[in-house]
């Protein structure tokens, strides 16, 4: 099968498409075929050796963890899925993705939502997994809330507005000019340039601040905290982690840090919202699992608005 792969940590120049043996599957695994995955921030961190700590496989790796597909064998331990389902969901550590086909765990996939292509399916399970964990499991969200989003436009961000106004709660969005039309269109209430106004000067305050890229501290934000708000952050830098723990917060203020993990149930929950209407995919562009490197160089400039796609085969 044709897969990309990496060697040694470096560059996107690192990445090569190639042919490689085409994975066996466990009793609990299913061998998916791939019509589409996506790129996301960990998948070119890792790449880069940033997150070499975390990987314990040994080169050659293939990267890539959302995917959506077709299943053509399943594991004789597995009971929910067969030859022919529809899927979309994660592989896990390092990847695996970037490939036409991989093996999966049957309990880190879902039915695909019907009413999605597979590409649009494919951006959709690390980025909306992480706002809905974020926000429903570390932040307790609740109808009525009001709920600040740094970082709206990117590929958590535009889920976690979505995903918060489907907790009946009032959003706000923080974004770049060129920006602003796109995360009103998925459901903000009220949205901030950050070129223009600097949020944490503003006279709101907010039940929960979600800091998507990390670009302000927990000690910057906690003036806009209200009493018992929970600000919460994904991937925290060193810098910002220990800021946390020395700011003195107002009593019942708590810092939170989120780390997706991927699961059928809560893939389940983000379908019946999808076919539901009330979360729809924004994807930035989509590009052919042979121009990975672009791709992944697009990523690094942090500007792509909603997910960058990739294509493994033409349907």
């Amino acid at each position: 099968m044709k897969a990309v792969v990496i060697r040694r940590y470096g560059s996107a120049e690192v990445l090569q498409y190639e042919d490689v043996a085409q994975p066996t599957i466990k009793p609990d695994q299913l061998l998916v075929k791939i019509h589409a995955s996506s790129v996301n921030p960990v998948d070119w961190k890792i790449r880069q050796g940033m997150l070499r700590s975390l990987i314990w496989k040994k080169f050659p790796l293939i990267l890539g963890f959302d995917l959506a597909g077709e299943v053509v064998e399943v594991g004789s331990a597995v009971k929910d899925f067969q030859p022919g389902d529809a899927i979309y969901g994660s592989t896990a550590l390092p990847g695996g993705a970037y490939a036409e086909f991989a093996a999966v765990s049957a309990n880190l996939v879902a039915p695909k939502p019907t009413n999605l292509s597979y590409e649009q399916a494919a951006v959709v399970p690390l980025a909306a997994l992480t706002a809905l964990q974020a926000l429903r499991d570390q932040g307790n969200i609740h109808s009525g809330q009001s709920v600040l989003i740094n970082g709206a436009a990117g590929g958590v961000g535009i889920f976690a507005v979505q995903i918060a106004k489907a907790f009946g709660t009032e959003v706000t969005g923080v974004c770049s000019t060129k920006n602003l039309d796109v995360v009103k269109s998925v459901g903000a209430d009220k949205v901030i340039d950050y070129t223009q106004q600097d949020f944490i000067k503003d006279t709101s305050s907010y039940d929960i601040i979600f800091d998507v890229v990390g670009k302000r501290s927990p000690a910057d934000c906690k003036r806009v905290l209200k009493p018992n708000g929970i600000h919460i952050t994904t991937l925290p830098n060193a810098e910002s982690f220990v800021q946390s723990i020395l700011t003195t917060f107002l009593p019942g203020q708590k810092v939170k840090f989120i780390l997706e993990k991927p699961n059928t149930k809560d893939l389940l929950y983000l379908k019946d919202l999808i076919e539901a209407g009330k979360i729809r995919v924004v994807i930035h562009r989509t590009y052919p699992l042979p121009e990975l490197a672009a791709a992944h160089t697009e990523s690094e400039t942090e500007r792509a608005v909603g997910k960058i796609a990739i294509a493994v085969t033409n349907i």
